[in-house]
C-alpha cells in the first residue's frame, strides 16, 4: 500500500521519478562522498602529504564510480549513531578506502565545504540533464506552433476588450521569445562554491602548511567541479548564486503561467480547441466536457514552485553571524521546488500537444470587430495632417455598434486623396495584422539558432 505524503512521490511519481537521481537523500549522500573523493585526489596532487599508493588511487576511483545502495545504507547507519550527516560520509569513506593515512580524508574541511559543493554538483547536473532539455522541448514545441500559425489572423484583447488583431503564431512567438531569454541565462548560470574552512579563513589549512597557497588550491579545486569559486565567505557559501538561479527558474515559471492562462482563455472562447483523448472523461456529470486540465495543473504547480523558490531565495541569503543551521533544512526542499516547476512545464507540454487552432472561429471573431480599424483610420489621418483625427474616430466608434459598412461610409466622406480613401475602404480586420508574421519569423530564427547551438555542443 502506498502511503506517500507528497504527490511528487505518489500521484506524479511516474513523471518525476528520474528527478530522484538529483534530489533524493541517496543523491545528496552520493554527491557528498564524491566531493570528499575528488578532494582526496586534489590534495594528493599538492605533494603536501605522502603520496597515495596506486592501490589507494584505484580504491578511490572505484568508490567514485560505484556508490551503491548498500554504501548509502551504511552512511545512514553511521549517521544514526553519531547524529551528523557529513561526518558520517567521512567515517564511511575511512572504512571503504582503508587508506594508510585516513586523516587526509576531510582534511581541513568543514561540513559546509562539502555540502555547498555537493549541492553545486547536483544542481548543475539537474540544470544540464533535466531542466534545460525540458525547456528546449517546450521551445521547440512553441516555435513549431508559431511557424504553423504565423499567418493566421487572430483576435487580440487589451483590458479584455477587442484590440488591433494579431496572428496566432505571433502570440505564441511572444512566449517563445521570453522563454528563450531565460533559457540563455539559465544555460550561462554557474553555481558557486567554496572550500575555505570553518569560518572562511583557511585557518586550519594554514596551521598545517603555512607556506602553501591555499586560496589558489581552493579556487582551482572548486573550478574543477565546474563551479565558480567564492573565496570570501563565512562558514557557509552565501547562496546569492542559488538565489539568482531560483530567480531564473521562477521567471520561467511565470512565463509558463502566463502561457497557461492565455491558452485557457483561447480555449474558453473557442478560438482554440482541444483534441478529445479516447477514453478520457471531462466531467463526472457532463459528458460533453473536454477540460483544459493540463494548463490548470501547470498553473497550480507553478504557484507551489514559486512560493518555495521565493522563500528559498529570501531565506538562504540570510545567516546569523558566521553560520546557523536554518539553511540545511531549507536546502532539503530545493528538489521539491524544482520538481513542481518541472511538473508544471511537463503539464504545459502535454496540453500543447492536444491544442489546435479553430481557424474559422478565430477569423470570425476578428471580423466581428470592425471597430479595431479606427486605429488605422485615425493614424492615416494623422499622417495626412488632419486636425483631431483621434477625437473624430473616438466620437464615431466609442460606445457604439460600428459596422464595417458604417466605417467605410465614413471613410468615403473624408477629404483625403483618392488612393488613400481606396486603401482605407478596402481594409478588413483580418488584414490588419501589420508585421506580425515578420515579427514571428524573427523570433523563430533566434530560437532555431540557440537550439541548433545546444544540439551541436
Amino acid at each position: 500500500m502506498n502511503r506517500e505524503i507528497s504527490p511528487l512521490d505518489g500521484r506524479y511519481r511516474d513523471r518525476l521519478g528520474q528527478l530522484g537521481d538529483f534530489f533524493s537523500e541517496f543523491a545528496l549522500v552520493e554527491a557528498r562522498c564524491e566531493v570528499e573523493l575528488r578532494y582526496l585526489d586534489a590534495l594528493d596532487a599538492t605533494g603536501l602529504l605522502p603520496p597515495l599508493t596506486s592501490e589507494e588511487k584505484g580504491r578511490i576511483a572505484e568508490a567514485r564510480a560505484s556508490f551503491s545502495n548498500s554504501d548509502f545504507l551504511r552512511v545512514k547507519e553511521i549517521e544514526s549513531e553519531i547524529r551528523h550527516d557529513v561526518k558520517a560520509c567521512e567515517l564511511f569513506l575511512r572504512e571503504r578506502l582503508a587508506l594508510l593515512n585516513a586523516e587526509r580524508i576531510h582534511f581541513g574541511l568543514t561540513s559546509a565545504d562539502v555540502n555547498n559543493l555537493a549541492y553545486g554538483l547536483i544542481l548543475t547536473r539537474y540544470r544540464d540533464e533535466a531542466q534545460l532539455p525540458q525547456l528546449r522541448a517546450l521551445l521547440e514545441t512553441l516555435i513549431g506552433l508559431a511557424d504553423l500559425w504565423k499567418e493566421i489572423p487572430f483576435p487580440a484583447r487589451t483590458h479584455g476588450q477587442p484590440a488591433s488583431p494579431t496572428t496566432a503564431g505571433k502570440e505564441i512567438a511572444v512566449f517563445a521569445g521570453r522563454l528563450l531569454r531565460q533559457a540563455k541565462q539559465l544555460e550561462e548560470h554557474r553555481f558557486r562554491g567554496k572550500a575555505n574552512g570553518a569560518t572562511g579563513t583557511y585557518a586550519s589549512f594554514c596551521a598545517a602548511f603555512p607556506d602553501f597557497d591555499w586560496i589558489v588550491f581552493s579556487e582551482t579545486f572548486v573550478d574543477s567541479l565546474g563551479l565558480e569559486p567564492n573565496s570570501c565567505t563565512t562558514q557557509i557559501e552565501d547562496h546569492d548564486g542559488l538565489a539568482e538561479y531560483f530567480g531564473i527558474t521562477s521567471r520561467v515559471n511565470n512565463i509558463v503561467l502566463d502561457l497557461d492562462r492565455d491558452l485557457w482563455e483561447y480555449l474558453s472562447r473557442g478560438e482554440m480547441v482541444q483534441r478529445a483523448a479516447k477514453g478520457e472523461v471531462g466531467s463526472s456529470t457532463m459528458p460533453h466536457k473536454v477540460n483544459p486540465i493540463r494548463f490548470e495543473n501547470s498553473e497550480g504547480n507553478v504557484s507551489i514552485s514559486n512560493t518555495l523558490l521565493h522563500t528559498l531565495a529570501d531565506e538562504l541569503t540570510h545567516s546569523r553571524m558566521q553560520r546557523d543551521l536554518s539553511d540545511t533544512t531549507l536546502k532539503r526542499n530545493i528538489g521539491v521546488a524544482l520538481a513542481h516547476a518541472y511538473l508544471a512545464v511537463g503539464e504545459t507540454l502535454r496540453g500543447l500537444a492536444e491544442v489546435e487552432i479553430d481557424e474559422e472561429a478565430a477569423f470570425a471573431h476578428v471580423e466581428a470587430t470592425p471597430q479595431v480599424l479606427t486605429e488605422a483610420v485615425q493614424t492615416v489621418l494623422r499622417a495626412e495632417g488632419h486636425e483631431a483625427p483621434y477625437e473624430t474616430l473616438k466620437k464615431l466608434s466609442r460606445g457604439t455598434e460600428l459596422t464595417l459598412d458604417g466605417l467605410r461610409e465614413f471613410v468615403k466622406a473624408l477629404p483625403i486623396p483618392e488612393d488613400t480613401r481606396t486603401r482605407l475602404a478596402a481594409l478588413r480586420p483580418a488584414d490588419y495584422v501589420g508585421l506580425a508574421p515578420q515579427v514571428c519569423q524573427t523570433v523563430l530564427a533566434h530560437a532555431h539558432a540557440w537550439l541548433a547551438k545546444g544540439s551541436s555542443d
